[in-house]
């Protein structure tokens, strides 16, 4: 048994399923399989090969942090509803992390974040005095920024070439990391549930009835 607190993070939320393991502040191990469909079946494997390395099981977990997109519609629900579902069998806070938040954790602010949501539009926000997360075209974040302005993420390579002066900076650690240390700075405070952040609305719903929802 670790005395120090166990932290596991996972996310989903693109063509990947991503995990990492925290023991305090040691990363014990990060994992990102690439997959275009397929998470639902590996995310629960992934986790429990995982803890084996580690040499500890699900009951001695501290808490878990989960990416909550923006990002592919059904990947987002599947790493949210695992995490609800194992917070509540489990007894341990879950604690929900933006994309966003993720990509911009350990680096200087004031900071953009720029993620790719295809069809020539951007998951973006700004970390600083201020700044929502929202979904823009590139053209219209293109000329929003001004030259200098850091900027990360996988959009920000593509918008350097149109705003000349741009400090591109790469993550500072891995996606699942940064969820799982988010997660572990938080856990003490209480958080609400974790929910998807849902910045576009879903590609597909059956005829005549909404996009499905995750109850609050």
């Amino acid at each position: 048994m670790r005395s120090e607190p166990l932290i596991l993070g996972f996310d989903t939320s693109a063509a990947h399923c991503a995990a990492a393991l925290l023991a305090g502040e040691v990363l014990l191990e990060a994992r990102c399989e690439a997959m275009a469909k397929g998470q639902a079946e590996r995310l629960m494997p992934m986790l429990e090969e995982m803890l084996a390395r580690a040499g500890v099981g699900w009951r001695d977990l501290a808490a878990l942090g989960v990416g909550t997109g923006p990002g592919n519609f059904t990947g987002v629900r599947i790493s949210v509803a695992a995490a609800r579902g194992l917070a509540l069998a489990l007894g341990i806070p879950a604690v929900g992390v933006s994309g966003l938040e993720a990509a911009a954790f350990g680096l200087p602010r004031p900071l953009v974040v720029a993620m790719d949501a295809r069809r020539g539009e951007v998951y973006e926000q700004a970390f600083g005095p201020d700044g929502a997360a929202r979904l823009v075209t590139a053209e219209v974040l293109a000329g929003e920024l001004v030259t200098g302005q850091a900027v990360t993420g996988s959009a920000a390579p593509a918008l350097a070439g149109a705003v000349p002066g741009l400090r591109l900076l790469d993550p500072a650690m891995p996606l699942a990391e940064a969820v799982a240390r988010l997660a572990a700075a938080r856990r003490a405070t209480p958080q609400p549930r974790p929910a998807p952040l849902y910045l576009r609305a879903a590609d597909a719903a059956l005829p005549g009835e909404p996009a499905p929802v995750i109850v609050p």
